[in-house]
């Protein structure tokens, strides 16, 4: 399956259906009076998070979503139908945004979650609406309201417990590989990767999910290599697992090229919890290994994770420090007090003189 983060389309509500001009015709009735009946509102377009999704490849080969109209309204005071809604299934973590690209409509969290991306027109009044004991025959009705129509933009953000972060090659889609059934394309070259992936891992009986994306270079907030457009894929995750490779020369620089892109992306992914481990560490000696677990100490301010995703050295320790961010942060997350419903100030108003009656009240008992 081929993935897409981002689609623009075009939707449209359906136009409500006009009103009917009719007036009751049968025999031995003289003044039968209308009888014209509404029309129906136009359909709705909706958005709808569903499951076994991953991608938005399906919004490149249809942009257009419209809704029907509402049908018109008949004679005998017969209302028309509804017009039939329209739902856009897009995977869960999806956000929608008006036309300009920045002013956010809804962010789809949850599976089963819906929104009303536009709602469908009224539909017209029928000339029975109108009769008074003014006008007691009207002959016009009011046609359909029209439906909303809009150009939006779809943009797909990862759900994922952890995110993986690193320079091209640092052993990211093997390390995936390794702890999940996720068969990311693996090879010795740069930007293997080109889309992120996802998969599921365990340790002790306890399972997560690991984003991984292609790997950052210098300048990719500016738009070098693939530049940071997959970092909103991570951007959900509880904690970050950055790899450093033991293969490169400078294990410290690497480490800072990386931190600098995320602090330029911003929006929250700097401050996440971040656990830092030098990769492919199967293809050095002992003694250099010493020497750049100590580079990358210093650089980073604390002890790095050794690990090898080919012989499993340090993977276990990893995942359990992966498991125990997440889990503490879900704990948090659970104990949050709930917000305090807002009291608005005519509410105010009436919970004060119910007690001043209360008070009132008390007081004649006590005369009593």
């Amino acid at each position: 399956m081929k993935f897409l983060d981002e689609a623009k389309v075009f939707i449209r509500s359906g136009d409500g259906g006009a009103g009917s001009v009719s007036f009751r015709r049968e025999k031995f009735i003289e003044f039968g009076g209308p009888d014209g009946g509404d029309g129906g509102r136009g359909g709705d377009v909706w958005v709808e998070a569903v499951n076994g999704l991953n991608t938005l490849i399906d919004f490149r080969y249809q942009q257009h979503f419209k809704a029907t109209i509402g049908t018109h309204g008949m004679g005998k005071n017969r209302a028309g139908a509804k017009g039939e809604d329209v739902t856009l299934k897009v995977p869960v973590g999806t956000q929608i945004f008006e036309e300009d690209g920045e002013t956010l409509i809804c962010d789809i969290t949850q599976e089963g979650q819906r929104f009303r991306l536009a709602a469908g027109g009224n539909g017209g009044f029928g000339n029975a609406y109108f009769k008074s004991s003014v006008n007691q025959a009207p002959d016009w009705a009011n046609p359909g309201l029209p439906g909303e129509e809009k150009t939006i933009w779809l943009r797909l953000k990862l759900i994922a417990d952890a995110g993986l972060v690193g320079l091209p090659n640092a052993g990211k889609s093997t390390f995936l590989a390794a702890v999940s059934r996720a068969r990311p394309k693996i090879a010795n070259y740069p930007f293997t990767t080109l889309h992120p992936n996802l998969g599921v891992a365990t340790i002790d009986g306890q399972e997560f999910i690991l984003a991984d994306i292609p790997g950052l270079i210098e300048g990719a907030h500016e738009g070098v290599g693939i530049g940071d457009r997959f970092l909103g894929h991570v951007e959900r995750t509880r904690v970050l697992l950055h790899l450093v490779s033991a293969q490169e020369e400078k294990v410290g620089k690497a480490y800072k090229t990386v931190k600098h892109e995320l602090e330029a992306y911003g929006n929250s992914i700097p401050d996440k919890p971040e656990i830092v481990a030098l990769s492919q560490i199967d293809v050095v000696d002992e003694e250099t290994l010493k020497k750049k677990t100590r580079e990358l100490a210093r650089a980073c301010g604390k002890t790095p994770f050794q690990i090898s995703a080919v012989t499993g050295r340090g993977m276990t320790e990893v995942l359990r420090a992966l498991r125990d961010v997440i889990v503490e942060a879900n704990a948090g997350e659970a104990d949050k007090p709930a917000k305090a419903p807002k009291v608005r100030h005519r509410d105010m108003q009436a919970s004060d003189d119910e007690a001043a009656d209360e008070r009132l009240g008390e007081d004649g008992d006590h005369q009593g």
